[in-house]
């Protein structure tokens, strides 16, 4: 980031159009209802982990109808569905909290907010990017894996 700022000339000033505010104003619209959208998602994804946890727990007989997950229990899934519930959170958070900075920022002006709405931007395509390579990852790891079995069984 430093070296960006080196090579920039300080009289260059970018200039924030009325069309330009018009569309941060109106992806600032969209953002707060998908984070909605996610925050509800979320509280399903929790509410479903404790009463899949719990149906489980009370008839064990159920394990045999969830298939590959089943080997992991109750508490298994239990922690499976929070951890995807804490995936839709985290980033419905940061468009929740673009969306307020952005409206403010364009609304009134403010240039503080509308660099805390950027930053929460550049904190959700981090987040997206960094769960892209771990996905992207363990597919590679997993073909590995099955090659490498597939030729042990020969």
């Amino acid at each position: 980031m430093e070296d960006f700022e080196k090579e920039v000339p300080q009289e260059v000033k970018l200039i924030v159009t009325e069309e330009m505010r018009s569309y941060f104003y109106d992806m600032s619209k969209w953002a707060r209802f998908l984070s909605v959208v996610g925050f509800v998602v979320s509280a399903f994804l929790t509410l479903s982990s404790f009463g899949i946890g719990a149906a489980i727990s009370a008839n064990p007989a159920m394990l045999n109808q969830l298939g590959p997950l089943a080997g992991i229990g109750a508490t298994g899934i239990t922690i499976f569905y929070l951890l995807l519930a804490l995936l839709f959170f985290y980033p419905s958070l940061l468009l929740f909290r673009f969306s307020g900075k952005g409206k403010q920022g364009v609304l009134f002006g403010d240039q503080e907010n509308l660099n805390d709405a950027i930053a929460n931007v550049k904190s959700l395509f981090k987040f997206w990017g960094i769960l892209t390579i771990v996905f992207l990852s363990s597919y590679f790891l997993l073909i590995l894996a099955v090659a490498a079995s597939s030729i042990g069984i020969k």
